[in-house]
């Protein structure tokens, strides 16, 4: 049955991703313990966490990827529940994960990659031409170089690179929601500087984004409207962006003793 708030969000056209009570776990060990979160189109909304808190399984679950086994909860999105869904399908609703880790493809240019997950995304057949005017125009708000879609997919790329081309898929493939699973892991100062410009250049209306992170840092370039703090697989502190600043002064165990949450 649809909640009043659905009937709102469908009238509205504002797409959104609600998780209700989502366990989840890895090879027989629960790693999610319960999470509620829901995400807007048009909101900036930070998952927090240190290492082996759950936040890169939750990403993963959400886009369906294999070896990560639901075994209570949901994930709506746009009222539709989408565990049953594969990655593809999920795709193709507005759903979108930028990796941690972002994979080669050797053979495969950057300008054939994006092409093929457009088509396969949206639906659409589009000429080459037309294809390659989308793509200039989200290369030329985001900086990215001819040279780099000319190169075969990550291959080479050094860490700056590989993220930036994750950015670029976010701004070619417009999803409605996104994910963006670490973006800032790995990176040096201007790196990171580069690639968080690159998200904010791309936020607004139209678009909402889970950013998960351990540090602050990235949040000095996006400010988010809503933190969330994750521990032993629960979000167990939710608030404004001031709340980043908190967990900087007190760290995760000064948080934790704080809340009184029982070690990861």
């Amino acid at each position: 049955m649809a909640t009043t708030t659905d009937t709102m969000e469908k009238a509205t056209g504002v797409a959104t991703l609600e998780v209700r009570g989502l366990k989840a776990e890895v090879q027989g060990k629960e790693i999610l313990k319960g999470i509620d979160l829901t995400v807007r189109q048009g909101e900036v909304h930070a998952l927090m966490g240190r290492n082996g808190s759950g936040n890169s399984t939750l990403a993963n679950v959400l886009m369906g990827r294999p070896g990560y086994t639901v075994t209570q909860g949901e994930v709506r999105f746009n009222g539709e529940d989408v565990l049953g869904l594969t990655t593809d399908q999920r795709a193709q609703r507005g759903l979108f994960l930028a990796m941690q880790y972002p994979v080669e493809v050797p053979g495969v240019s950057v300008v054939n990659f994006l092409r093929t997950a457009y088509k396969a995304v949206k639906g659409d057949e589009i000429s080459a031409l037309a294809f390659r005017k989308h793509m200039k125009e989200k290369m030329n708000l985001l900086g990215v170089e001819d040279s780099m879609v000319q190169r075969y997919v990550n291959q080479g790329f050094s860490g700056g690179e590989k993220k930036k081309n994750e950015v670029l898929q976010l701004a070619v493939l417009e999803p409605e929601i996104a994910v963006l699973d670490e973006t800032d892991s790995g990176l040096d100062i201007d790196s990171l500087k580069a690639v968080a410009t690159g998200v904010q250049q791309l936020i607004g209306p139209s678009l909402g984004v889970l950013i998960i992170t351990h540090y602050q840092r990235i949040l000095n370039h996006i400010t988010p409207d809503h933190i969330h703090v994750m521990m032993n697989g629960r979000i167990v502190l939710s608030g404004g962006p001031e709340l980043a600043h908190e967990l900087e002064k007190k760290g995760y165990e000064g948080l934790r003793a704080e809340l009184g949450v029982e070690e990861e």
